[in-house]
């Protein structure tokens, strides 16, 4: 029998941003849920219901309630869910902050390749 050398490779599940279209990894990125009650921020992640990604960005957010969050969602997001999520978006930044290798935008900056391996 062969052994195998050198570490396996966690699988890491990614989501694509409903706003820029962006693919990252899950965890970076706010869950959106549609449930019964209504469209809320899942602050867990692993609520129960059709979920949808967002950046934690305001163009995102904006973006994503022009229309793309309602189509991922598949429902109509009345005018209380929808200022519900308008208070939620008030409270995040104009850009993300840089996570450990994971860039804002994609080639927003030359050269950082590095960074990312």
């Amino acid at each position: 029998m062969v052994k195998k050398t050198g570490r396996r490779v966690k699988h890491v599940p990614q989501r694509t941003c409903v706003g820029c279209r962006l693919v990252l990894p899950k965890r970076t990125l706010i869950r959106i849920v549609r449930k019964a009650e209504g469209v809320s921020v899942d602050s867990t992640g692993k609520a129960a219901g059709r979920g949808a990604y967002l950046h934690n960005k305001r163009s995102c957010w904006e973006q994503g309630l022009k229309g793309s969050l309602a189509h991922a969602l598949k429902t109509e997001i009345t005018d209380q869910d929808r200022q519900r999520l308008l208070d939620f978006m008030a409270g995040l930044p104009d850009e993300p902050l840089l996570e450990e290798g994971i860039l804002p935008e994609k080639n927003s900056f030359d050269g950082l390749t590095e960074m990312n391996k």
